[in-house]
């Protein structure tokens, strides 16, 4: 076996198209967009070269065929934030099933970072942004995978165990059917609110959607910045994320809460896209995005995906919660039928809150994708991610 830096365009094809043969017959995969991947090493649009520095390799047998796949990379802005070592990563691995293969992969990866000061090493995650590519699967093979989402056959856990990674979180994702009832206890929340007419809630108006970015950092700004490692939310960032949802946005899906005409909580989900991005084979050309177009105005796609919830410090505790999630309720289970199936992506097991928030909406975990780290000091004490 040989590895081989991915500098080439074979090479690069050959990184992008060595899933389609490890899945050919695995009903639930769907492939992702290849320029997804590609974005990820593009050194002028992923800012985390800014910062960081990434490699890639193909791994071919004596016969010169593709047999696995994996990126390295770190970045100097986290490497250190709530260590205790410097801490590189590695993703995007893909291998047959062999063991020898994927132990030369990790032992790539381990290498290449120790040679940039690294001590540890978290994977499979993605050299950017949490929300993509992020964790392992190891429960919901029978389920389709969300966009942007790992989705792996069972026998990968067995190479990461085997080979000295442990868990260092779980991400959890939550679902259930759009019919049914909710916990008793958020039926009270609401009537409970519905008692103050200062509050309100309601879904955004496409005709307001100009609104929205400023809505969106007003919120989250409140509820989530200024905690730890978590920045504020710029203007500029605030209209980056209106802009990329744009395209496939729900109104209905869009919920805020009020009190006297100010933003206090939103509850954003959207269509979840795999559901159509399936039927275009990794490609966005013109044909694709015809494809795309039609599917959504056909509303192929009955999952609804919670994309940010959030209820600022001063009306946490009140009911607020219960209040948004019940509207929501009341308009997709009465009115607009749309959806049959929620999920909510990315819960850390540390997240003890947003848990709760799942666990009152009846919804229950449906995969489940764990994220390891490996000590390359096997000495050292192994530390799991805190529970908040």
């Amino acid at each position: 076996m040989k590895l081989r830096e991915v500098i080439s365009e074979s090479d690069k094809k050959e990184f992008l198209h060595l899933p389609l043969q490890l899945y050919k017959n695995s009903p639930q995969w769907i492939r992702p967009l290849d320029k997804d991947v590609e974005l990820v090493f593009d050194t002028e649009k992923n800012k985390s070269f800014r910062t960081g520095e990434c490699i890639r390799w193909i791994l071919l047998n004596d016969e010169g065929k593709t047999i696995g796949r994996i990126a390295a990379f770190y970045d100097n802005k986290i490497t250190n934030k709530g260590n205790d070592q410097p801490t590189g990563s590695f993703g995007f691995f893909e291998c047959i099933q062999d063991q020898a293969a994927a132990f030369l992969l990790f032992d790539q990866c381990r290498q290449w970072l120790q040679t940039k000061g690294m001590e540890a090493m978290d994977g499979p995650v993605n050299f950017g942004s949490r929300d993509r590519w992020w964790g392992l699967l190891i429960e919901g093979y029978d389920l389709q995978p969300n966009y942007q989402c790992n989705y792996n056959p069972p026998y990968y856990k067995d190479f990461f165990e085997a080979y000295g990674f442990q868990v260092y979180f779980y991400q959890l994702t939550f679902g259930r059917k759009i019919d049914g009832p909710l916990d008793e206890k958020l039926y009270e929340k609401a009537k409970l609110i519905a008692k103050d007419p200062a509050y309100r809630f309601e879904y955004l108006r496409k005709k307001d959607w100009n609104t929205l970015a400023d809505k969106i950092r007003q919120v989250y700004n409140k509820a989530w910045a200024n905690r730890g490692e978590i920045p504020e939310l710029t203007d500029q960032q605030a209209k980056l994320i209106v802009k990329q949802m744009k395209p496939i946005m729900d109104e209905k899906l869009i919920w805020f809460g009020y009190y006297e005409n100010e933003p206090i909580a939103f509850f954003l989900s959207l269509p979840e896209v795999n559901q159509i991005f399936k039927f275009l084979n990794g490609r966005f050309d013109l044909l694709a995005k015809l494809k795309f177009v039609w599917h959504s105005w056909r509303k192929t796609s009955k999952k609804a995906f919670g994309v940010l919830f959030g209820v600022v410090p001063g009306h946490q505790g009140k009911g607020v919660d219960g209040a948004i999630i019940e509207a929501f309720r009341v308009l997709h289970q009465n009115e607009y039928l749309r959806y049959t199936e929620y999920e909510m992506n990315w819960i850390g097991d540390f997240n003890s809150k947003m848990i709760r928030v799942c666990e009152q909406i009846n919804a229950v975990v449906v995969k489940r994708h764990a994220t390891y780290r490996k000590l390359f000091d096997e000495s050292k004490p192994f530390k799991r991610y805190p529970i908040r």
